[in-house]
């Protein structure tokens, strides 16, 4: 026993007196002397205790949480992922006898993420949204810091962009006469719309949900409406008449969707339309055909064709060029013509070449003169 004035003890660090009226007299789980005292002298000149957080239940912050994302109108498959990670994650902790979010610590989030059996990217959007819940529950003061920030994200291989061949997509255009041809008389309907699906995914560089809960109203003369950007700027593109004139063909599923009714469930429907495009595909006898890379398509020609990369990025809604650059840097045209002008400029002032061209000619002209 040294008494109270002994500083080097690490035992936990109590505090007693009286303050704003009230005796006090609890561990402040602290065992730096320094800490205490900033706590204490905080407390004084307050004249008050710091409040603690409010201790939340993992199932009533996630409750929260999707009130929220209801409430921003996010979309359907954005919310659809949260309430997967939600389902998720109380499971985990009912499992491992978890009921409040603040011992959700570094440990056991890491516990956490070790049970997921996604893949690398999957993997890291899951962390980020992981990481999105607990922000949401720091802002509200339910916790007081962000364990999954601590959490490295797994290290992503980016598949290179793989757009569509001119024999490609001809393939794909005549498999679709014969899909068509195949189809009974109630599927005939979807197989006359899939014309211009194709065309409208290969020249809008819109994704496939987007095309599919387009509405028709969107296309007025030769342009069709793609978002409008946060200055408040819509942003069009051009249409060319071949695809208005496939779209003027296309019955229309309802009076206002050209490939969906308007009821039920847009992500149902939009499996539908890429179950029919896959079996196109394999008829077309193309690997690794998606309706990605229709999109694709549509990105690399523009770059092919001199289009800035900035542009392109509006034309496909990404919120950073830098998003664009990270998926289609390889084929921006004026950038490689740069490299290719370095080189030949790097090239021709390399001494070792100089030397090799230099020397040959001597010996040739050598040749010449023994002739």
């Amino acid at each position: 026993m040294q008494g109270r004035k002994h500083r080097h003890c690490q035992c936990p660090i109590w505090v007693d007196g009286i303050l704003a009226g009230v005796e006090i007299r609890e561990s402040l789980k602290l065992r730096d002397w320094q800490r205490a005292q900033e706590t204490i002298r905080e407390w004084e000149a307050e004249d008050r205790r710091a409040l603690k957080p409010e201790r939340k239940t993992v199932v009533d912050a996630w409750k929260d949480f999707l009130d929220d994302v209801e409430a921003r109108r996010l979309h359907d498959s954005t919310a659809r992922k949260y309430k997967l990670l939600q389902r998720q994650m109380i499971d985990f902790t009912r499992r491992h006898g978890i009921r409040s979010l603040d011992e959700l610590n570094l440990s056991n989030i890491s516990r956490f993420r070790s049970e997921w059996k996604d893949g690398s990217r999957s993997s890291a959007k899951k962390l980020e949204r992981t990481r999105a819940f607990f922000r949401f529950a720091i802002k509200r003061k339910w916790v007081q810091e962000n364990p999954a920030a601590e959490l490295k994200a797994p290290k992503v291989t980016l598949c290179p962009t793989l757009p569509f061949t001119p024999d490609e997509m001809q393939k794909i255009y005549a498999a679709m006469d014969t899909y068509k041809d195949e189809m009974p008389k109630h599927g005939l309907e979807n197989a006359r719309r899939l014309p211009g699906l194709v065309l409208l995914l290969r020249y809008s560089g819109m994704r496939i949900g987007d095309v599919v809960g387009m509405k028709a109203e969107r296309i007025q003369g030769n342009r069709l409406f793609l978002y409008t950007q946060k200055t408040g700027v819509p942003v069009n593109t051009v249409l060319p008449d071949h695809v208005l004139k496939a779209m003027d063909v296309t019955p229309r599923a309802s009076e206002e969707f050209f490939f969906w009714s308007g009821l039920g469930k847009l992500d149902s429907i939009v499996r539908s339309w890429q179950a029919r495009l896959h079996r196109v595909f394999e008829m077309a006898k193309i690997e690794g055909g998606h309706p990605h890379r229709f999109r694709d398509t549509f990105a690399v020609e523009l770059l092919l064709s001199g289009v800035p990369l900035e542009r392109v990025s509006i034309l496909l809604g990404h919120t950073s060029v830098r998003i664009t650059e990270r998926h289609y840097a390889p084929w921006v045209r004026a950038r490689q013509e740069q490299l290719e002008a370095d080189l030949t400029n790097a090239w021709s002032r390399d001494p070792f070449l100089l030397s090799q061209t230099q020397g040959t000619r001597g010996v040739h002209g050598k040749g010449r003169r023994l002739n």
